[in-house]
């Protein structure tokens, strides 16, 4: 291979390189603004219930990242679901068992989902037991749904681009 052949060849190979670290970089970005709240945490209130604040992102939505029976799930933040609405495969991963089939209606129209229970739902810091759940086999790329049987458990409050959640219950000090 001749000296020109190698250094066009090495040029190519470092053009190709710093494309594909800048679209790394840059889709880490578009991660971190599409779901700011990757790793939520969360403080304690005078009274002792836990309380966790949530970054609205450019679209307008709540969007975090917590678990459900121990798997790691994307929440999205929807007053307007019934029930903690969860994707066949987080329910595959979070061990949920589907029960009876039901009907609903999603922003895509009409739907069969399965009623499940969900052992144990953390949202940063906030912990739930015994949520009802639907397993929604057409989510698309939505994975959860975090809807009313699992917000009405907590006091919420929109202020500015922020929501904060705050349990009911008192953390225990044991």
């Amino acid at each position: 291979m001749s000296t020109a052949r190698l250094g066009s060849t090495m040029y190519v190979v470092a053009i190709v390189s710093f494309i594909g670290l800048m679209a790394w970089l840059f889709s880490q970005q578009i991660d971190e603004q599409r779901n700011p709240n990757q790793a939520p945490t969360g403080s304690t209130t005078p009274t002792g219930a836990t309380q966790v604040r949530l970054q609205r992102n450019r679209q307008g939505h709540y969007i975090a990242n917590g678990e459900i029976n121990g798997a790691r799930a994307e929440f999205i933040v929807d007053t307007g679901a019934t029930d903690v609405a969860v994707s066949a495969e987080v329910a595959r991963r979070a061990g949920l068992v589907a029960g009876p089939a039901v009907a609903v209606t999603t922003a895509n129209g009409r739907a069969t989902a399965y009623v499940t229970r969900i052992d144990e739902l953390k949202l940063g810091t906030i912990v739930e037991h015994n949520v009802r759940a639907t397993i929604v086999p057409n989510l698309g790329e939505i994975e959860v749904l975090l809807g009313m049987s699992f917000l009405k458990r907590l006091d919420f409050a929109q202020n500015g681009d922020a929501l904060i959640l705050t349990s009911h219950r008192q953390q225990r000090s044991d």
